[in-house]
């Protein structure tokens, strides 16, 4: 299957016996061929609704939206890997390689290529009787345990074994490929059998850049050209094939950086001994220099390349500088991708993640699995699930928290094990009144027929083709609304106990269940959301589910439940409802001047000002209930002593029962009142 959808409305073309190969067939005027990557086209869609659960419940429990979907971009879903799975691949194959290498490997073979040549020509000499033998052997003797000043001290030696003169000069061809390799890619190929010839060629390739470098650090206007000319010439050093020269520095400042960072991988003493032998590459002190005089250059032009870093390999398979500078760059490029999986960074996305070096390093299922978790990111938004508030910031849409109120609903009434009562408050009977509006039907709905928009639906279905005169799909019923109109206020604890003691969730699906139910199937129902602290404060579901908790002390039920009586009294032709969710007694009251008024064991000021707020919901002919969560012996006695003055009632959920608490008692009240 082709990744880009290849079509051709044209005849097909002949068959071409070269790709047929890559060809599996052609049939009316479409091509197919290999699967060219990308998101994989047979896997399973995204799944909304699992995702959407998953954020839910993180910011139920405290999260910003933002970072509950960052929470599931890193968890992921079933089927599906997540960012954490892929940074712990990243890391593992990072610290497999470091395990395993060690960066030593040149100064390994140019000693192990010095000792040969030196027992070499100890054994040649040995059994000529001649002074000239004696005094090679002397010389020979005398030189530098150092391998670097060994090296350099050999310069003129005359060999006297042609296998040793081999093997010395090997050692300055090995030198000088090794730091040429490190910082240029094009050279290994350049170099091989390398002369006299060629070596001058890389001299003159090294002095040019050097100047062209200096150019454009100095701002002269002809660098382009001067670029032009120079990648005419030696371009076949470069296979990367730069465009310019700021791709040209960003290329050789990537490949120079890493072969500082082997050096620093080095011990000092490695370090010294490779700092000597650079002079001996090539027999020619004058591309070390050239090499540092460039290396000194793309540093002031680069300075944000890691120059300082090093790789701490432990391993013992050894690497030269060519394989330890492309070691350290594939650590660079896993850090990196780490960096970007990690998403930690302000204005992290997950367009930033490379997915070409992802699919190096971890394969294709890696690139696959990031597409998957942006197309779920994206579908979200495109979806309305999620989008920004006026502060640019993420939020919950109404229709994702009519969705997570739906599934946790659906919830409470399993835990109920039974539909009675929200059957009941569907099915209004001759007791309600039509509202104007239709729905279609579902099996189990018992409204009348709405028989004008029945009777629509099913002309306009015929008129599109012949069919049956009326099918069920047709039906259209009239929407029933209750006479009994409620108005109901929950008022739910936001004290830090709440949070302290696992209850905040809980506390928000309870709320999102029964905003649901109501806005669903009660909506001539006035609900009225109420939290309280230190203070209290109406609320909406969406602020009320996205509410970060804060660490104050206070429960102000006084002034919670004087905001539901004003909810009721601006409803005065509505049953009254009155939900209370806490897990602490009154420890908090309102003054006359709007303080806040704090103390804790509760004084009496405290408990008068809330049960004078008690008796007047109970004049209204309030229903109250209190959903006392915990085992506090004081919260026990309050709540015992509210119920009895309201003639309300007092329930004990645990905290999985308290929606189904919550939702039953409502529903209690209204089918007791209708």
């Amino acid at each position: 299957m082709s990744h880009h959808g290849d079509h051709d409305s044209s005849a097909p073309r002949e068959s071409d016996p070269e790709d047929a190969g890559d060809r599996l067939g052609q049939v009316a005027g479409y091509r197919y061929g290999r699967f060219q990557g990308g998101p994989d086209p047979l896997a399973a869609p995204v799944d909304l609704r699992a995702a959407l659960a998953e954020i839910g419940n993180d910011v139920m429990d405290g999260s910003s939206t933002r970072a509950a979907l960052r929470e599931l971009l890193r968890r992921g879903l079933p089927g599906r890997t997540g960012l954490d799975e892929l940074t712990r691949r990243i890391w593992e194959q990072r610290s497999r390689l470091q395990r395993r290498h060690r960066v030593d490997g040149t100064l390994s073979e140019v000693r192990e290529l010095l000792a040969r040549a030196l027992a070499e020509e100890r054994r040649v000499l040995f059994p000529e009787p001649t002074d000239d033998a004696r005094f090679r052997e002397m010389r020979l003797d005398a030189l530098s345990t150092n391998p670097g000043r060994a090296v350099r001290e050999l310069g003129d030696y005359d060999w006297r074994s042609e296998q040793a003169g081999r093997d010395y000069r090997r050692i300055r061809e090995l030198l000088g490929e090794q730091l040429l390799d490190a910082r240029f890619e094009g050279m290994r190929q350049a170099l091989r059998d390398a002369g006299p010839e060629q070596v001058a060629q890389v001299r003159a390739m090294l002095a040019d850049l050097n100047a062209l470098l200096a150019a454009h650090a100095e701002g002269v206007p002809d660098v382009p050209d001067r670029f032009a000319a120079f990648m005419a010439e030696h371009g076949r050093f470069f296979p990367e094939q730069p465009r310019d020269i700021e791709e040209l520095i960003d290329v050789l400042a990537a490949r120079a950086a890493a072969a500082a960072r082997t050096l620093n991988s080095l011990s000092p003493q490695q370090r010294a001994e490779l700092a000597q032998l650079s002079q001996q590459a090539f027999g020619d002190a004058r591309l070390a220099a050239s090499l540092g005089e460039l290396d000194a250059r793309l540093q002031n032009l680069r300075p944000g390349e890691d120059w300082r870093g090093s790789g701490r390999f432990r391993g013992t398979e050894p690497l030269s500088l060519s394989e330890a500078a492309e070691a350290l760059t594939e650590l660079g490029e896993l850090d990196e991708l780490a960096e970007q999986l990690g998403q930690a960074y302000p204005g992290a996305r997950l367009e930033d993640v490379d997915l070409s070096a992802l699919e190096r390093r971890l394969g294709a299922d890696a690139r696959i699995a990031v597409h998957g978790l942006a197309d779920l990111e994206r579908e979200l938004t495109r979806t309305g699930l999620v989008d920004r508030s006026a502060d640019g910031d993420l939020r919950l849409t109404p229709r994702a928290l009519r969705s997570l109120g739906q599934d946790l609903l659906r919830d409470v009434v399993e835990a109920t094990r039974s539909l009675r009562g929200i059957r009941e408050g569907r099915r209004a009977g001759t007791a309600g009144e039509p509202t104007g509006a239709g729905k279609p039907w579902s099996f189990g709905d018992s409204e009348p027929w709405d028989a004008a928009g029945t009777a629509r639906n099913a002309v306009l279905r015929k008129a599109t083709g012949p069919g049956p005169d009326l099918v069920v799909d047709d039906i259209q019923l009239a929407e029933i609304e209750n006479r009994t109109r409620a108005a109901v206020v929950l008022c739910v604890d936001v004290s830090w106990s709440m949070v302290q003691d696992g209850r905040w969730a809980p506390m928000k699906r309870t709320a999102l269940a029964l905003h649901h139910l109501i806005t669903t199937r009660f909506r001539g129902d006035h609900l009225q959301l109420v939290t309280f602290g230190r203070r209290a404060a109406r609320t909406d579901i969406a602020a009320l589910t996205e509410l970060e908790a804060t660490m104050e002390q206070g429960t102000n039920l006084h002034h919670a439940l004087a905001l539901a009586g004003r909810h009721l009294r601006r409803h005065s032709d509505a049953m009254p409802v009155v939900l209370v969710v806490t897990d602490g007694e009154p420890t908090a009251h309102l003054e006359t001047d709007g303080e806040a008024v704090f103390d804790y064991p509760p004084t009496p000021r405290t408990m008068r000002a809330t049960m004078a707020e008690v008796e007047a919901l109970a004049r209204m002919g309030t229903a109250l209930s209190v959903f006392r969560l915990g085992q506090d012996e004081r919260l026990a006695a309050f709540v015992d002593l509210v119920a009895r003055r309201t003639g309300g009632r007092v329930y004990t959920p645990d905290v999985d029962g308290l929606g189904a608490a919550v939702v039953q008692d409502y529903l209690h009240i209204r089918r007791s009142r209708r």
